[in-house]
């Protein structure tokens, strides 16, 4: 398995994909009933394939990820051949990237002096799905890139 098998909840709610994936394997829905009951080794096999094959799919698609924590935004542009970064580091105490108040805060004082920007580019280590992956695993979330392009725009000179 080259990701991880996806919830009960994710397997229901592709249930029809699920069932087209298993149809290509020449597997209907009675042969896959006998599986999962006389060979459940093969039927988590079958689990662990689909799997790949969805988060392979998502993957595929990403072009942006992003990862909040109290004082510290990281935002990623994934592209073919390498990740591009914008750190946003905001130094002040008390402050919550996770408050409503403190983000707009943010919004409306990127050019305090508590707030720093980095940026750098680094080409994939591994497969480019893999790297994403371990990223989403961490904490990244998929995004649109709106802000990314935000603060690209403000810090680019």
């Amino acid at each position: 398995m080259k990701y991880k098998q996806l919830t009960k909840e994710q397997f229901n709610e592709l249930h029809q994909e699920f069932a087209q994936f298993l149809a290509t394997q020449q597997i209907d829905a009675n042969e896959w009933n006998i599986i999962k009951k006389d060979k459940p080794e093969m039927a988590e096999e079958e689990l662990n394939l689909f799997s790949d094959v969805v988060w392979n799919d998502v993957l595929n698609k990403i072009k942006y990820l992003e990862h909040f924590s109290k004082q510290s935004l990281n935002l990623f542009k994934c592209d073919v051949k390498e990740i591009l970064r914008i750190v946003v580091q905001v130094n002040r105490s008390e402050f919550d990237f996770f408050n409503d108040k403190d983000y707009q805060w943010f919004i409306n004082n990127t050019n305090d002096d508590s707030i720093q920007f980095f940026k750098g580019t680094k080409v994939y280590d591994k497969e480019r799905n893999i790297e994403l992956f371990d990223l989403i695993q961490k904490g990244s979330v998929i995004c649109d890139g709106k802000l990314y392009e935000s603060v690209f725009k403000l810090i680019k000179n």
